[in-house]
């Protein structure tokens, strides 16, 4: 009877652990995600304030300046429900924008227009490495919290379920190339 008891008590100890290791590996995959939609969040509004400042710089030419700068400012302006499309829309913007390797030759000839189409160049490059790790940590966390046993013990709380950051990240051909 005494060895029938340890036995119980060791297994549930063991089950305890497993459950408690695996909570633990939920939280941190949590707090991956977390860090990686700062850091997201970070590279997308380092990418609008460049197109911004690129618009404003009187390097382009007025109705590109325009479409340029309304994308950027309602990429930096949007509500989180929105924020996806907005930053879709500087996307194409930018494409539109610098989609004519003559347009960006005569933005690279302006003063100064070099250096700016560089940082664009840069920022545009880190968008979809920062959207990819983010969606990676997401992926992970929701195969994890799709187990029967996180779901059974309601191991992540009161977490919201994790969503994926979806937008059209292409750069444009011009920028895409660029070194850094």
């Amino acid at each position: 009877m005494t060895e029938t008891l340890i036995w119980i008590a060791v297994a549930l100890v063991a089950v305890g652990l497993y459950l408690s290791w695996t909570a633990g590996r939920l939280d941190r995959l949590h707090a991956r995600i977390d860090a990686a939609r700062a850091a997201l969040d970070a590279q997308l509004l380092r990418r609008a304030s460049v197109a911004q400042e690129l618009a404003t710089s009187g390097v382009l030419d007025p109705a590109a300046s325009i479409v340029l700068y309304q994308a950027a400012h309602a990429a930096r302006q949007a509500e989180e429900e929105q924020r996806e499309v907005a930053e879709s829309d500087l996307s194409q913007a930018l494409r539109a924008v610098l989609g004519e390797p003559e347009q960006t030759e005569a933005v690279r000839e302006a003063p100064g227009g070099a250096e700016a189409l560089g940082e664009l160049a840069a920022a545009v490059r880190r968008v979809p490495m920062a959207r990819r790790f983010h969606n990676d940590a997401v992926r992970a966390a929701r195969a994890l919290r799709r187990h029967r046993k996180v779901r059974w013990f309601r191991l992540a709380g009161h977490a919201p379920f994790p969503m994926a950051f979806e937008m059209d990240d292409e750069p444009p051909t011009a920028l895409a190339d660029r070194p850094a």
